[in-house]
């Protein structure tokens, strides 16, 4: 079976083309195999492509852990690059079908291949039980949670998938790695959650990072930043169009006023192929 690894911002997923390899009967357990850093291929997650009825192109994910996620913002600008450059589809914008729903895609090409997508990741979700949380009240902005001994201000969004927005003095490692995995699993969040610590650096610019559900620690994450973007904007704390800084890499965000929509601009790189036995 033929594999592509690409990353954007540092994301780096493990790409099958299911336009010419057949489905995985069991995905989840070909996602924890290839994902291994140590005893496979090694990256945050596997993604499927294949055809879809409604797009030029259908994306499944599945984190490191086996689980299958609704959405990833970085792997979607990686999958239309794949389809692009490799003729499957032309169009540009183009659109793939994802858990989270139909997006479009504006595509920036250099020498005729992608190098860079802006995503239309469309409105976010705001409602505290679609998101889903058990908090109380119709919308989560900087609400309190105990987490072990610590007592946090959270702002939960869900951009096709459910995140919690913590800001913090620093992204310190006793953050991420120490709170990151117990906010991940906390009962205030029915299917777990991503857990973003954010520092504001201005008006126009925050340092991020990342707890993703089922992967850990991630050098970049793209639902994210949008979250990210959108809870400045609620708290009060950023303007509606940032630089995010990843450790992986920049992205631009615009939560955009007239439509609502949060617009993702940021790389998508193929570092490798090979064949999987």
């Amino acid at each position: 079976m033929r594999f592509t690894k690409m990353h954007g911002a540092g994301n780096d997923y493990i790409y099958i083309n299911c336009f010419e390899e057949p489905l995985p009967d069991r995905p989840e357990e070909l996602a924890r195999r290839m994902s291994d850093r140590h005893f496979g291929i090694g990256g945050d997650g596997l993604v499927l492509i294949s055809p879809s009825e409604i797009a030029d192109a259908r994306m499944r994910m599945f984190n490191a852990d086996g689980s299958e996620a609704e959405m990833c913002g970085n792997a979607i600008r990686c999958v239309a690059k794949f389809v692009y450059d490799r003729h499957i589809a032309r169009r540009n914008p183009m659109t793939i079908e994802t858990g989270a729903g139909l997006l479009t895609l504006d595509l920036f090409t250099t020498g005729d291949r992608v190098d860079r997508v802006r995503v239309d990741m469309g409105q976010p979700i705001l409602t505290a039980q679609q998101i889903p949380t058990t908090f109380s009240g119709e919308q989560v902005v900087d609400a309190d949670l105990v987490v072990g001994d610590k007592s946090l201000r959270v702002t939960c969004i869900s951009m096709g998938n459910p995140h919690c927005v913590v800001f913090v003095d620093q992204p310190t490692d006793d953050w991420v790695l120490g709170l990151g995995p117990q906010i991940e699993v906390d009962p205030h969040f029915p299917n777990r959650v991503n857990a973003e610590f954010v520092q504001v650096l201005s008006r126009g610019e925050v340092l991020q990072r990342t707890w993703e559900r089922g992967s850990g620690e991630t050098l970049a994450c793209g639902t994210g930043a949008c979250a990210v973007c959108v809870a400045g904007v609620l708290t009060g704390r950023t303007d509606r169009q940032i630089v995010v800084h990843l450790s992986g890499g920049d992205l631009d965000l615009q939560w955009n006023e007239a439509d609502n929509h949060v617009y993702k601009t940021g790389s998508a790189v193929e570092v490798f192929s090979g064949e999987w036995n």
